[in-house]
């Protein structure tokens, strides 16, 4: 197993960094990010270092807040998708046939729409509000992942130690969740760290579109979103939440990365 890389350890710090801020929000964020003042439009009084926005509202509380909620949507919306696919792949992979057939043909329906249009159209559907983010992105984000668990369920189901279990009089059942599951967790590790990535940017163009959560909410799409409005007058209402998303990408992605080659270097080129 190979060490990680400076690159690796950076995006360690940075992911530890982003934690621990949505963690402690509320003892980090210097005022309350919900709060307004008309005499605080668009100025920068002492005690609120990035300024306020066009409420009146403090741009570095919503900025700390904006990271937990950013957090939560896109670790509950990757884990239902992970379940999910986890549960589709391994069945299509394992038992394969009629089986393989039509769950990958129902896989292909969700891949054939592009996926930002599919969660704007279940976002629609189901109105807006911090439940309906999470399943238009879990919905949107399965099929992936259980193509790709299929694959490596194809590859194990014929491995020997498969089919020593099954001599013994294992159950299918048994071999997937003690055999099949556990030998797939290091691409499940990877596809759940690099989807991350995917969930915090669709929840962005959901929110930049107004069909994320309740605006008073803040979200860093949200604030880019009403922040372009002032561009001239105040540009960092939207290029700091802009940072702040770009920053999450890139650390969930180069961990993705870095995790890919640590836990399995032999399926470097096959991922």
């Amino acid at each position: 197993m190979s060490r990680l890389t400076f690159t690796g350890k950076l995006a360690v710090v940075g992911l530890l960094f982003f934690i621990l801020v949505a963690l402690f929000a509320g003892v980090i964020a210097p005022h309350d990010p919900t709060e307004t003042d008309p005499e605080r439009i668009l100025k920068a009084p002492p005690g609120f270092p990035l300024g306020c926005d066009q409420s009146g509202q403090c741009v570095l509380s919503r900025l700390i807040h904006g990271a937990r909620l950013t957090l939560e949507i896109g670790f509950f919306a990757r884990f239902i998708a992970l379940l999910v696919g986890l549960a589709v792949g391994l069945t299509a992979g394992y038992f394969g046939g009629w089986w393989d057939w039509l769950l990958m043909r129902i896989v292909d329906i969700f891949l054939a729409f592009p996926s930002l249009l599919l969660a704007i159209a279940i976002s629609m559907v189901l109105g807006q509000g911090l439940l309906t983010v999470i399943l238009a992105i879990a919905i949107v984000g399965w099929a992936e992942t259980a193509r790709i668990v299929r694959g490596a369920a194809l590859e194990l189901r014929s491995a020997e130690f498969v089919e020593a279990a099954h001599a013994m009089g294992a159950s299918h059942t048994r071999v997937i969740l003690t055999h099949i599951l556990p030998n797939c967790m290091p691409l499940v590790v990877v596809i759940f760290t690099m989807g991350m990535a995917t969930a915090i940017l669709a929840e962005a163009s959901l929110s930049f579109l107004g069909l994320g959560v309740d605006p008073s909410l803040p979200t860093w799409g949200g604030m880019v979103s009403t922040g372009k409005d002032y561009l001239l007058h105040s540009p960092g209402l939207s290029i700091y939440p802009g940072l702040c998303i770009g920053f999450a990408v890139v650390v969930f992605n180069l961990l993705g990365d870095e995790l890919r080659d640590v836990l399995d270097p032999g399926r470097r080129s096959q991922w």
